[in-house]
């Protein structure tokens, strides 16, 4: 921790609501961890049922005088924030390596891409148009326009702590919605760190409250049964997403859920090697595989199967592990200890039913949650890797023969989050496109994420989207006035 104390001797670790830094209500706190370490480097309030009522007071009191700003007032308040992020960007991207162990080279870029929803949403926020017109056949005026849809409840995951938020923060704030955001346990200090840049930029209080928690469970359920919220908008796992649905149901609450994936990676015969190389190290390598775009099933024309597996092996084995903020690291380690058995597990499993481990494939001894990068061929269709989500840094590599066989192999999952395929041929990248079950395609290219697109999935993958006007839309109800004049 000595290492740290310069970077964390500033980072608050306290709840902040209504614009001001709070003990929990019961004084529980719960230690952060650095995963390259296993050492404690903070230790936060843990907020209560009753700290969640106190925010939503807050954004309550918020509310009404953050929607009656002009969207343009709101849009210059999330600009200045994007400045504030890129001014203070070194500081931040150290501090989510420490709390969440990427290498800082995947830290600075997603601080960067965190930013850029503050000035996308700063632009777009101006931009929430309306229409007017006349009833065909009564010929009463059709006025529609999108109003605030009101307090805001916002659930994040550990694996990107500043982009995550700030992709529903952007979007709310323009809108004119308050937020209560509970970031994951495993890295709140980031979040933290943020609300004294958004109170700099211009945030009023009570807009923006953060609750970190270790009971993350009967905080949030609280919180979406309070008839003040009027949305919910969630990242994670399938599997909780399913429980805030049902929670949400109760007070019929807008909800947007970004859940998991399972993400095919489709390299036909024609496509070009190398560069099908360079996107599968991001679509597969990007915060260490620890994403839910992360390509997880590696289907690769037979032709062209052993150049690519060779290729990828080399990439793959090249790459230097060690703590993220150690120069030349590119890999770190996983956030926890439970994510680092689900690997070990879930290698030991495809191994054990025949794979076989062309580069790492073992944990090193010692302290961390290390795994090495690791590439397994000949992945038989009974590993339990191709159907759950691997969160880390394993490709797991199969032949195909024909298109439509890989495009049937590729749809058979619960999931559809994105697919990522590489062809020269672009009538064939547009017509499997087309028929793959997924909310974004990466045609030749293995990174969708943008700030300007809509990002979301089918199927169990999700509901809404973030990112782009449909973004902006989660947080906005459409109220349609009939008149005559």
């Amino acid at each position: 921790m000595a290492n740290y104390d310069n970077l964390l001797a500033n980072v608050p670790t306290d709840l902040w609501i209504g614009g001001k830094w709070k003990k929990a209500s019961d004084g529980a706190r719960f230690d952060v961890i650095d995963p390259a370490t296993e050492q404690k480097i903070a230790s936060v309030a843990s907020a209560s049922t009753d700290d969640a009522k106190a925010a939503l007071d807050a954004a309550q009191a918020a509310f009404g005088p953050w929607a009656a700003k002009k969207p343009r007032e709101r849009g210059e308040i999330l600009r200045k924030a994007y400045d504030l992020i890129m001014r203070d960007a070194e500081r931040l991207a150290k501090l989510i390596t420490i709390e969440n162990g990427k290498a800082l080279s995947d830290s600075r870029g997603e601080v960067a891409y965190a930013a850029e929803f503050f000035r996308w949403y700063a632009e777009e926020g101006v931009r929430n148009l309306g229409q007017n017109g006349m009833a065909p056949s009564s010929g009463a005026r059709i006025f529609v326009h999108h109003k605030p849809a009101g307090l805001a409840v916002l659930v994040t995951p550990w694996n990107f702590p500043a982009a995550m938020a700030t992709r529903k923060i952007g979007p709310a704030l323009a809108a004119g919605c308050p937020v209560v955001l509970k970031p994951a346990s495993e890295t709140p200090l980031t979040m933290l760190a943020l609300m004294p840049i958004l109170e700099e930029a211009g945030v009023p209080a009570g807009v923006v409250n953060v609750l970190p928690s270790r009971r993350s469970g009967p905080v949030v359920d609280a919180m979406l049964h309070d008839p003040r919220v009027r949305v919910v908008s969630f990242t994670g796992s399938t599997e909780v997403g399913r429980k805030l649905l049902h929670s949400a149901a109760d007070n019929v609450l807008k909800t947007a859920m970004e859940l998991g994936g399972n993400a095919p990676f489709i390299v036909f015969e024609d496509a070009d090697i190398d560069a099908a190389i360079d996107g599968a190290m991001v679509a597969k390598m990007r915060n260490m595989g620890e994403a839910c775009t992360a390509a997880n099933r590696f289907y690769v024309h037979e032709r062209v199967s052993d150049e690519f597996s060779k290729k990828l092996t080399a990439k793959m084995g090249s790459l230097k592990m060690g703590n993220g903020l150690d120069d030349g690291v590119a890999l770190g380690p996983l956030v926890n200890k439970e994510g680092l058995d689900k690997v070990v597990e879930l290698v030991d499993d495809a191994v054990g039913k025949g794979a076989k481990i062309l580069v790492g494939g073992k944990k090193p001894e010692g302290t961390g949650y290390f795994y090495p990068a690791t590439v397994l061929s000949n992945v038989p269709n009974s590993a339990k890797m191709l159907n759950e989500e691997i969160f880390g840094p394993v490709a797991s590599l199969q032949t195909f023969k024909e298109e439509s066989e890989v495009i049937t192999r590729a749809n058979d999952t619960e999931y559809g989050l994105v697919a990522y395929l590489y062809t020269k041929d672009l009538a064939r990248g547009m017509r499997v496109s087309e028929r793959l079950d997924f909310g974004m395609i990466g045609l030749n290219r293995g990174l969708v994420s943008d700030p300007a697109a809509p990002f979301g999935g089918m199927k169990q993958s999700g509901i809404g989207r973030e990112g782009a006007h449909e973004g902006l839309q989660e947080f906005l109800e459409t109220q349609y006035i009939s008149t005559t004049w």
